[in-house]
């Protein structure tokens, strides 16, 4: 591999862009004619506008990105996250291209697309699932016995779903065929496939996940994260190693991690997420990212790998550099998802000029960023703005190292969720991890803390 398209923007595009750098590896970033003065633009050796700041007209016109690759001479695409970092076409235009694609194949990620055919596969692979209908739920099934076999409540899910999209909860059996039928509905309308399954639904449940890597013939993980503190299925902090998991669970969800992977002929970085229910102390499967993920510096810090150089190291490649015995876990990280919203405006985006930005620099702490000062935060994309990853020798130092680093950044111009993180790191729930993915929602005081 000698030259990288990146087909993203903003922190990542930057992350990729060093890392690519470090490895003498020349890169050319795709933009939108907006982003063309982005921090990204400058950190990237060369950029090709791609289109307007809409992103169906830029990030996401497959076409005029792997003609920006071919233009400009690159060997090779990274997809960042988000976008089509996930979509099994443009993984196979890239490919009939003669172009490198910096993940797994289209068809592991057409398969962990699936949300019903994922559930499969893990469940093959010896990966724990949740009680549920045995595949898509075929509309001619007896659903009302299906559903009293799983027990309520229960979730209907779409197949083709994925962020926390595509899911409605049933509470009871006079509510089952009407919602099966919305949920069909709005699966067709939203995802362009009609099919939807059955599963248990784990109330006050934890987000965890294990990080895996593979070449094709070696499969590994680089242990778990926790990613419970959500408001509305996004993620707002999060954490490495997961904290308070019994160790037969810890080493289940691992294990069973590089099975599904192994069983995949996985290649690249992924990402495996299951619900815990502490009080059963138990652990489902939920689905399988195929890709880099948001957080994944906090695992960075506790291992001392670079994902994103294995990524470009197995696609440039076919190997990466580190086995099994190789990875090794030292202390906590914790990670803060800064985005430009107003959180007493009901999280309302606020785009607008960075008039000034200053982060803490003490031992420990690491920021990526897609903006700097004198940057302009876009209407038109997500709106965050950095990602704080403190790293400690423990859980309660890496709290307070947080929360001091939080209390000394300095953001200007736009409004930011950084009161938001300080409120939640300071929660007496998340010290005892007695918090959940609903807990943002449910905690009736939670916004009057703030």
């Amino acid at each position: 591999m000698k030259k990288l398209l990146i087909a993203n923007r903003g922190e990542i595009a930057v992350r990729i862009a060093r890392t690519a750098r470090q490895m003498g590896i020349e890169t050319v970033l795709v933009v939108s004619e907006p982003d063309a003065a982005s921090l990204a633009a400058r950190t990237a050796d060369h950029f090709v506008v791609v289109g307007p700041a809409p992103a169906p007209a830029s990030y996401l016109n497959q076409d005029a990105i792997i003609a920006a690759a071919l233009e400009s001479g690159c060997d090779a695409v990274h997809p960042g996250y988000g976008f089509l970092s996930e979509n099994a076409a443009f993984a196979r235009k890239v490919a009939d291209a003669g172009l490198i694609w910096v993940g797994p194949d289209a068809d592991a990620i057409e398969m962990m697309g699936n949300k019903s055919m994922a559930r499969e596969s893990a469940r093959k692979a010896g990966v724990p699932v949740l009680r549920g209908s045995d595949g898509p739920l075929d509309p001619e099934a007896d659903a009302v016995a299906i559903a009293r076999d799983i027990g309520y409540p229960l979730v209907v899910k779409a197949s083709a779903g994925g962020g926390g999209r595509g899911i409605r909860f049933v509470h009871s059996e006079d509510e089952l065929l009407d919602t099966i039928e919305m949920a069909r509905g709005e699966a067709a309308s939203v995802f362009g496939d009609p099919t939807v399954y059955l599963e248990r639904f784990v109330q006050l449940a934890r987000h965890v996940e294990v990080q895996v890597l593979g070449d094709g013939t070696q499969f590994i993980h680089l242990g778990d994260r926790d990613c419970s503190m959500q408001r509305r299925s996004q993620k707002v902090i999060e954490e490495a190693p997961a904290p308070d998991l019994p160790d037969a669970v810890r080493q289940t969800i691992r294990e069973s991690s590089v099975e599904l992977a192994r069983l995949c002929g996985y290649s690249g970085a992924g990402t495996v997420e299951f619900l815990y229910d502490p009080i059963n102390q138990e652990a489902a499967f939920i689905e399988m990212n195929t890709r880099i993920q948001v957080e994944h510096p906090i695992t960075e810090q506790i291992t001392g790998v670079d994902l994103v150089r294995e990524q470009l190291l197995i696609a440039g490649t076919g190997s990466m550099s580190l086995t099994q015995d190789d990875v090794r876990f030292t202390g906590h990280a914790i990670e803060c998802r800064i985005n430009a919203e107003d959180p007493d405006n009901n999280f309302f985006p606020s785009p607008g000029l960075v008039k000034a930005m200053e982060w803490p620099s003490a031992a420990g702490i690491r920021v990526d960023s897609g903006v700097e000062a004198g940057s302009v935060v876009s209407p038109y994309y997500d709106s965050m703005l950095a990602k704080l990853i403190v790293h400690a020798a423990d859980r309660d130092s890496a709290i307070a190292a947080t929360l001091a680093a939080l209390e000394e950044t300095r953001i200007e111009g736009v409004k930011t969720t950084i009161p938001v993180h300080t409120m939640l790191l300071s929660r007496p729930e998340f010290a005892a991890v007695s918090h959940h993915s609903k807990f943002i929602e449910t905690a009736a005081d939670l916004m009057e803390a703030k």
